[in-house]
């Protein structure tokens, strides 16, 4: 099963810094993920919320902010906010494998992020997801060669089927959610099917028995251990 970090590793350390993100490299997980929102001057910066107040010693909304406002602020332990570049630089660097999985969070962000991606001849390794499926639309209208993963907390009947008429690769879906028969239905339309966020070992363990593809999680270092045959309880 592929082990995703998700907002790099964000129960161990603040979450989508760089810092969060090389623990998550260091840990040994196979992906990574991010959310991206666009600044007022249009820069892509790694930020899960509309504003910086939760994340941050800041508060605004990021759409009204410039990059230089908010690389100013503190995003935990002394890490600034990171721009999408520098995380696609920071995983270039670190592993010749690992992929990038980035949620359009903001609005408009589908042109930017596939343009960044293309610039930067990254195109095999990123995998774009949204829970605004209009934003995957779009991107695989802008490159249909990019994967693409539709995100459901509690998914549709007919999600298999919504997920290929927006040209998905794959269903990212509630851990909560996640059902024997929605894996096999998956599996069946040729989908992947992976899992977020199971944070205990019972959850993780649950997800491993259904046969997803992949699962995110928040503490990737339980999930690496689980998975690996390591782990043992306290």
């Amino acid at each position: 099963m592929i082990i995703t970090g998700h907002r790099g590793a964000a129960n161990l350390v603040a979450e989508n810094t760089l810092l969060s993100m090389q623990t998550a490299i260091d840990l040994g997980v196979d992906q990574i993920e991010t959310d991206v929102h666009l600044t007022k001057d249009q820069q892509l910066v790694i930020m899960h919320d509309q504003t910086v107040d939760r994340t941050t010693n800041g508060t605004g909304r990021v759409a009204e902010s410039t990059l230089a406002q908010i690389k100013r602020l503190d995003a935990g332990e002394g890490q600034s906010v990171p721009t999408l570049l520098e995380v696609i630089d920071l995983v270039r660097t670190q592993s010749p494998t690992i992929i990038l999985q980035i949620e359009l969070k903001g609005p408009d962000t589908a042109e930017p992020v596939v343009q960044m991606v293309e610039d930067q001849a990254f195109n095999q390794r990123v995998i774009l997801t949204s829970f605004v499926h209009s934003r995957l639309v779009e991107t695989h209208r802008l490159n249909p060669n990019l994967r693409c993963g539709a995100l459901w907390t509690e998914p549709p009947a007919d999600a298999c089927l919504q997920a290929i008429g927006m040209g998905a690769e794959a269903i990212h879906i509630n851990h909560q959610h996640l059902t024997a028969e929605l894996v096999q239905q998956a599996h069946q339309a040729g989908l992947k099917i992976r899992a977020w966020n199971p944070d205990t070992v019972e959850e993780m363990q649950q997800m491993i028995d259904l046969g997803v593809d992949a699962t995110g999680s928040n503490r990737p270092d339980l999930l690496i251990q689980l998975c690996r045959g390591a782990y043992s309880p306290e």
